[in-house]
């Protein structure tokens, strides 16, 4: 059965998607079988892999969770667009806004998602869920069915302070609904090591969360090459193989992996 990690952080800008498209095709290139589920609105993680025009998708994690709504089944294959580097991704799109605005009075309405996971689960050894930045419904969605969550953060004041509603709503899910989550670590991006102002975060970070929750050793730092792969459907290994942001995903990946052995 495939591990489950939702990558969360109710603050937008965090590096959540650059993180599960590079994460994922990291365990990939490690000849995992992953499963990449776009579940934001916006469809970032859909365009960054290269389907530019998310909205002009056909069949999105919208339509199938709403066809699991309806008591419709899904097919595991259905509406899985499969990229070049080796990973299949559920694309996401604007009609998860819709959704999310009519799961609140949906039966069960915070383990749809769970539905749709279950019946793909066996086919891969790892699904990254890439969330909104929000604290809504399909982000509740996604920590109710994931065995652990890994929050990046944006190596500045306001990101790390915003991390104590984020972690009690982890607690409220792990109380009412999934008893078996995790926070997989905390992740700090866009460092630039440079600055004694990034080595105070991490300092505080360190201080405030290093006793109850794992922060990565890894670090991902600030870098214009990876603000560019957005814009070329590929991840950093395609873009900028010998650069610093590849290194430190591919470092990542060795310490997700070492979890999961």
């Amino acid at each position: 059965m495939g591990k489950i990690i939702a990558v969360a952080n109710q603050k937008g800008g965090v590096g959540k998607t650059t993180t599960t498209g590079n994460l994922g095709i990291g365990l990939a290139r490690r000849g995992k079988k992953v499963l990449l589920i776009d579940a934001d609105a916006q469809g970032s993680l859909t365009a960054s892999l290269g389907y530019t025009e998310p909205d002009g998708l056909e069949i999105t994690l919208a339509a199938v969770m709403g066809k699991l709504i309806n008591d419709g089944e899904a097919e595991p294959g259905e509406g899985i667009l499969h990229h070049e580097e080796g990973v299949d991704l559920m694309p996401g799109n604007i009609e998860l806004s819709g959704l999310e605005v009519s799961l609140v009075n949906v039966m069960s309405r915070e383990t749809v998602l769970r539905s749709y996971v279950d019946i793909v689960r066996e086919d891969y050894d790892y699904i990254l869920i890439d969330c909104m930045p929000s604290l809504g419904m399909i982000t509740i969605n996604a920590l109710a069915c994931a065995d652990s969550i890994l929050i990046p953060v944006q190596a500045a004041y306001l990101p790390v302070k915003g991390l104590q509603q984020l972690i009690k709503t982890i607690g409220k899910v792990k109380r009412q609904l999934n008893p078996g989550l995790e926070i997989e670590g905390i992740l700090l991006t866009m460092v630039d090591s440079r600055t004694n102002y990034a080595k105070d975060i991490s300092s505080m970070l360190r201080e405030s969360y290093g006793s109850r929750v794992r922060i990565f050793a890894n670090v991902i730092p600030v870098s214009v090459r990876a603000a560019e792969i957005s814009a070329e459907g590929v991840s950093i290994y395609r873009h900028d193989p010998k650069g610093k942001v590849a290194s430190a995903y591919d470092s990542l990946t060795e310490e997700v992996l070492a979890d999961g052995q």
